[in-house]
């Protein structure tokens, strides 16, 4: 298995598709059908979204046009083109696209959505390929179509005992018609899919290979480094810039503004600090040594209006408050809320009436804090721009929410923008957020010259972008037989509200009403591994094992028994979830974790949620050693419809649950004042090597359901099956996050 970068920009890859020669080029829609084929003599180009090539040589070269943070795209992709066009996978070359708009269809990664949304395309693509070869064999020998079979990329006449390689017949494959209806392969029949092929990059990851932001280096580029405000609610007033000049290697200071005031932000336009100061030098370290020489005036800022894209096309107006804001005011901010009631977002029933007719009400609040990213690259980004041409090269993972800021913001017609993108050193959202891809254009712009962009450690931590703070409530009705009569949910956050008002238990519960609220914040926040559903599912969870233990009810059990009236008898129309496969994951993990019969001393606590088109549940065994938890077990049990790659499949959900266990027992950004009060892992406690689970085993349900998500679905389950193992283990209820913290009170 091999992997090659592409270095050409759009014009002149287009040109070399239409002229390469020995073989075809079958142009299809990463997300439709095969459009067509071209062969190298006949010039044609058509319009296409992505490539797959065969060369004489019988070498099967696949573009791959989706950001890749370690999610996988790059192998899992390729492997249903492969498996489709029935080649051995040792054959097999992926090229990492340029970014294009004209040619693919997504080039986005973000919610897990990167295989299920090419699924269909990317196998009729294979089989499209596959037949237009067949029938390519069958001319040549002259015997019928369905007399020749294909294996391990070669063509076969069982009957004349013939076989031709595909690059053999590639050139006149280029010339059948297209079909309009392949025939697919059965799953049972798969032999690349569902088997575990190794990561495309892991060699070249493995020996320091360049393959990240960081590693990019052109002749003549400077790097630059930027200085922000202190604080959320400040902005720049002034700077004096004499003592950095004076410093060994630095080029210039310079002030840039990221976007301007009257500036219309798109989605994943969010920035706090627009106003920055620059410092460009040699070499890296002598721009972070100047920054620190710098004389810097801040100032509060009032109010401040500003207009927002939405996601439909259309534009609304924001204010982002002034101010000083502090960690401590926004949990009274949300207490407040518990008490008010919040805008309906779903009633189903009389929920009133229960509760007043109610023997006895559960009661109880969850709240979560802000969550720093913490990817293991800080953010960075090449920029060089000269007049009216732009080329951009760096991590990000929606280039093609860049593409229209860029243009705007340096004036610059898209057609003149060429993105590449390298691998990512860690994203799940952050990424997306790509203001720093602006702030290098415009310091290249600025100095006419190639600029890298490079963040410390510490501008990145507290620039932002964090997982919003939340709090819900959750309440339920008992009557005197221990019956459940009404479900209550009041959810808040800053500045977004986490409930997904018709994930379960919505259809369960004949009276149920869910209330949202929101406050405003001028700390920028955005998407985190499973946007809201990282914290509903641990509040929601954990209310249901509390209820369960309320009700004298087995905690499976009770999911089990709502889920089967959400099936047989549902409450409403707007249930977002398949109850039958979200039973089963609580079935599977069940039976594989040996439920029921935990060692003395294990507290073992289970949790199972619905996102991203996934159903996953985990079972999590703790023991407490001198007041810390050990994690000793995990078991995990998920359906994603099909499994690609089953080997990176398990090793996504192994990530997901390290990084869970991570984020809910010592996850925590507080603000004092505007201030981060952490700016370097010495005081953002992560995960450790030695805290990680001692085992965890993954089971995944077998069935012919197309692939869905998988990078984000197991992450949320993993918080509340920690904190109903703790429960098991102590004695305590964890009402908030981190968890750390109240296990040492």
């Amino acid at each position: 298995m091999e992997i090659l970068n592409t270095q050409s920009n759009r014009r002149s890859f287009i040109k070399s598709v239409a002229v390469s020669g020995g073989g075809f080029i079958l142009g299809f829609s990463w997300l439709a059908n095969a459009k067509g084929a071209t062969g190298a003599e006949s010039g044609e180009q058509i319009e296409i979204n992505a490539y797959l090539r065969i060369g004489s040589d019988g070498t099967i070269t696949i573009q791959a046009p989706n950001p890749e943070f370690g999610q996988g795209v790059k192998t899992s992709l390729p492997m249903i083109v492969a498996e489709e066009l029935d080649v051995d996978w040792e054959s097999v070359v992926v090229e990492q696209a340029l970014f294009n708009m004209d040619l693919y269809t997504r080039q986005f990664a973000g919610g897990s959505q990167s295989v299920r949304a090419g699924w269909n395309g990317l196998r009729r693509a294979g089989a499209t390929a596959r037949h237009m070869l067949k029938q390519a064999a069958a001319d040549q020998w002259g015997v019928s179509f369905d007399e020749v079979a294909t294996g391990d990329g070669r063509l076969l006449h069982a009957k004349s005992d013939r076989s031709l390689g595909y690059g053999e017949v590639a050139a006149k494959a280029a010339k059948v018609a297209v079909p309009e209806n392949p025939i697919l392969k059965n799953p049972e029949d798969f032999k690349i899919v569902s088997s575990t092929k190794k990561n495309v990059d892991g060699k070249d990851i493995v020996t320091g290979k360049p393959l990240f932001g960081v590693d990019v280096d052109h002749e003549g580029m400077l790097i630059a480094s930027i200085v922000k405000p202190p604080a959320f609610g400040m902005r720049l007033k002034s700077f004096d810039a004499a003592s950095a000049r004076e410093m060994p290697g630095v080029v210039d200071v310079i002030q840039i503004k990221t976007f301007e005031d009257d500036y219309q932000r798109r989605i994943f336009d969010d920035n706090a600090f627009p106003d920055l100061v620059v410092v460009v030098g040699e070499t890296t370290w002598q721009t972070f040594a100047a920054k620190k020489v710098l004389k810097v005036e801040w100032e509060a800022f009032d109010d401040t209006e500003i207009t927002l894209g939405t996601w439909g096309g259309g534009s609304r107006a924001a204010v982002i408050p002034g101010g000083l804001e502090s960690t401590s005011d926004h949990e009274e901010k949300l207490a407040k809320l518990d008490e008010e009631a919040g805008g309906v977002a779903r009633k189903d029933g009389e929920p009133e009436a229960a509760f007043d007719a109610a023997s006895q009400v559960l009661d109880r609040t969850y709240s979560a804090p802000y969550l720093a990213h913490n990817a293991m690259e800080p953010q960075n980004f090449f920029a060089d721009v000269r007049g009216d041409k732009i080329v951009v090269e760096g991590p990000l993972q929606a280039p093609q929410f860049i593409e229209q800021t860029v243009s705007e913001r340096l004036g610059v017609p898209i057609e003149n923008i060429e993105i590449r993108m390298t691998r990512m050193g860690g994203g799940f959202g952050r990424r997306a957020y790509c203001h720093y891809v602006v702030e290098a254009a415009l310091i290249s712009q600025r100095m006419k010259r190639p600029i890298k962009l490079v963040y410390t450690r510490e501008d990145d931590m507290t620039f932002g972008i964090y997982r919003p703070a939340y709090r819900m409530r959750y309440r339920a009705a008992i009557d005197e037989n221990k019956k459940v009569t009404g479900f209550h949910i009041r959810a808040a956050g800053i500045p977004e509200s986490p409930l997904h008002a018709n994930r379960f238990p919505a259809g369960a519960y004949e009276n149920y009403l869910a209330e949202s609220s929101s406050i405003q914040s001028n700390i920028t926040t955005g998407a985190f591994r499973a946007p809201r559903s990282n914290f509903n599912c641990a509040a929601e969870q954990c209310f249901l094992d509390e209820l369960a233990e309320t009700v004298g009810k087995d905690p499976i059990a009770l999911r089990l028994e709502l889920l089967q009236r959400a099936k047989n008898t549902p409450v409403g129309d707007r249930n977002d979830y398949d109850a039958e496969r979200y039973a089963g994951v609580l079935e599977l993990v069940r039976e594989k974790s040996d439920w029921g019969k935990a060692k003395p001393g294990v507290g073992r606590g289970v949790a199972a949620y619905f996102c991203h088109n996934s159903y996953v549940a985990h079972v999590v065994d703790v023991v407490m050693n001198q007041g810390r938890p050990v994690v000793e077990r995990v078991c995990s049990a998920v359906d994603c419809g099909i499994v690609v790659n089953r080997g990176a499949a398990i090793n996504m959900v192994e990530g997901a649950v390290v990084d869970g266990i991570g984020c809910a027992l010592f996850g925590e950004m507080t603000i004092k004042e505007g201030v981060p009060q952490k700016n370097n892992f010495h005081q953002y406690r992560m995960i450790r090597s030695s805290e990680a689970p001692k085992r965890i085993d993954v089971h995944f349900v077998k069935n012919e359901i197309d692939p869905t998500g998988l990078g984000e679905p197991p992450f949320p389950p993993v918080f509340a099956a920690l904190a109903n193992a703790l429960y098991q283990a102590t004695g305590k209820r964890l009402y908030r996050q981190p968890f750390v913290d109240q296990l040492e009170t």
